[in-house]
């Protein structure tokens, strides 16, 4: 049984924050409620946010952290990384602030740990990235890693992804 521990109608606070951020994008408000969940330790937002928005992901119960990084062109740009402790933010930013975006194998596995994806995920991706697998195409789409051939963990994930993605839909 999936324990349903958001309580977003009963405080009008993080309603209407929730709200907010869905009017951003909602993939936005999706990530928030999973980040304050626990299933991420953290999450990315690389688009601009203004004040407001950062209030609405502060009222959600999240910490945010503006990292500045580059894509390979030098072009500078700002991300928000959000989450429930500061600890995980300033590991991503002693990492990343200030350096170029890449793929690097050890980027992707410094992502993967910090995002919460399953290690067997990360490792098949910086093989093999986007290989076939039997994971349904519906449920692959409510996930922000690509799930790996014969994977024992994100099934597990599933019925949390599921209830809080119903639960963003519904706010």
């Amino acid at each position: 049984m999936v324990n349903n521990t958001i309580q977003i109608e009963s405080d009008p606070t993080t309603l209407a924050a929730v709200q907010h951020l869905k009017a951003i994008d909602f993939e936005l408000a999706y990530l928030a409620l999973l980040t304050r969940e626990g299933l991420k330790p953290i999450s990315r937002w690389e688009k601009v946010l203004d004040e407001a928005a950062l209030e609405a992901l502060r009222e959600v119960g999240l910490r945010t952290r503006p990292v500045h990084r580059k894509v390979r062109s030098g072009q500078a740009f700002t991300e928000t990384v959000f989450g429930n402790t500061a600890a995980y933010l300033e590991v991503y930013a002693q990492y990343f602030d200030g350096l170029p975006v890449d793929k690097s194998a050890e980027t992707v596995r410094v992502e993967g740990f910090l995002f919460g994806y399953p290690p067997c995920c990360v490792a098949q991706y910086i093989k093999h990235p986007y290989a076939p697998n039997e994971f349904p195409g519906h449920k692959q789409e409510i996930l922000f890693h690509w799930t790996c051939e014969g994977c024992v963990l994100t099934p597990l994930l599933m019925p949390h992804y599921e209830r809080i993605y119903r639960l963003t839909q519904q706010y």
